[in-house]
C-alpha cells in the first residue's frame, strides 16, 4: 500500500527508545523528514528537553516551518506495583500525570496552531489499554491513559473543522522497560522463594490476557501509525485503536 507520505514533516515525541523509536523509524522509511524530541538524544535527529516543561515544548515546536504530523509517544509509570491502590501513597501520582497526560496537553497546545495555519495533518497519542480496563497494576498510569484518551476525543472535535484528524493507539503487551518495570515492581512484593524469572512471567502473563496468546512488537504501531497519518485514513478522527491481541474487548 502507498501511503503517499513521501517528503512530510513529523514531529515525535517519545522517540529516542521502544515503540516512539520504531513509530519514527517507519515515517522515516516512508520518506518523511522526522524530529524527534526525547529526554536522551540517541540520535541526531532528537532534541533534548522534558515534555513537563511548556516552554521548552513549544521551542521545539517553534523550529518547525512546517508540521504535517505530531506523534506523542511518552508514558511512565509509577515504579511501584499497586494492587491495592493504597500501596501507593497520593504523592505518587503527580509526576506519572504531569508526564503521561500534561506533557500530551502541552504537546496539543504547542503544535495545534501550526496544524490549524496549515488546514490539514494528524495528532496521534499513544496510550494503553490500560486506561480502558482499569488495570489495578499501576493505577496511576491506567489513570493517566484513560485521561489522554478522553482529551483526545476532546481534541478530535476542536481540530476537525481544521481537517486536522486526532487519534489515540493503545499497546496491549509489548516487549519495552516499561513491561519489564512492572515485572520488577511486582517481583519486590514477594518472598524470594517465589519471585520468577522476567521471561517466565511474561510467558504466563500473555497467555493469561492475549486471546492471541503471543507480545505485540513495536513495528506494529509503526506500521498503524503511518497509515492513520495517511489519507487512507482520512475519516479516521478521535478513536481509540487497540493493537493488543485481543485483550481488550468491549461486549
Amino acid at each position: 500500500m502507498n501511503l503517499n507520505l513521501s517528503g512530510q514533516s513529523v514531529a515525535i515525541i517519545g522517540a529516542a527508545r521502544g515503540i516512539g523509536r520504531a513509530i519514527a523509524e517507519g515515517f522515516i522509511a516512508e520518506g518523511c523528514h522526522v524530529r524527534g524530541f526525547d529526554r536522551e538524544q540517541s540520535a541526531d535527529f532528537i532534541t533534548t528537553g522534558d515534555v513537563t516543561s511548556y516552554e521548552t515544548v513549544k521551542s521545539f515546536a517553534a523550529g518547525f516551518e512546517r508540521v504535517d504530523h505530531v506523534v506523542f509517544c511518552v508514558g511512565i509509570g509509577s515504579g511501584k506495583f499497586g494492587f491495592p491502590f493504597w500501596n501507593l501513597e497520593p504523592s505518587d501520582w503527580a509526576r506519572v500525570l504531569d508526564v503521561n497526560l500534561i506533557g500530551a496537553v502541552n504537546v496539543a497546545h504547542a503544535f495545534a496552531p501550526k496544524l490549524i495555519e496549515r488546514g490539514a495533518g494528524s495528532m496521534l497519542f499513544l496510550v494503553s489499554v490500560a486506561g480502558q480496563i482499569g488495570s489495578q497494576t499501576d493505577p496511576p498510569y491506567s489513570a493517566s491513559k484513560a485521561a489522554l484518551i478522553n482529551f483526545t476525543q476532546c481534541a478530535a472535535k476542536d481540530l476537525g473543522p481544521h481537517n486536522i484528524r486526532v487519534n489515540a493507539l493503545a499497546p496491549g503487551m509489548v516487549k519495552t522497560e516499561l513491561n519489564q518495570s512492572i515485572w520488577a515492581a511486582g517481583q519486590q512484593k514477594l518472598p524470594e522463594d517465589q519471585r520468577v524469572s522476567f521471561d517466565d512471567w511474561a510467558a504466563e502473563k500473555i497467555k493469561k490476557v492475549s486471546h492471541l496468546g503471543r507480545w505485540q512488537m513495536p513495528d506494529e504501531y509503526a506500521a498503524m501509525a503511518t497509515f492513520l497519518a495517511s489519507d487512507h485514513a482520512k475519516n479516521i478522527t478521535g478513536q481509540t485503536i487497540n493493537i493488543d491481541g485481543g485483550q481488550v474487548m468491549h461486549a
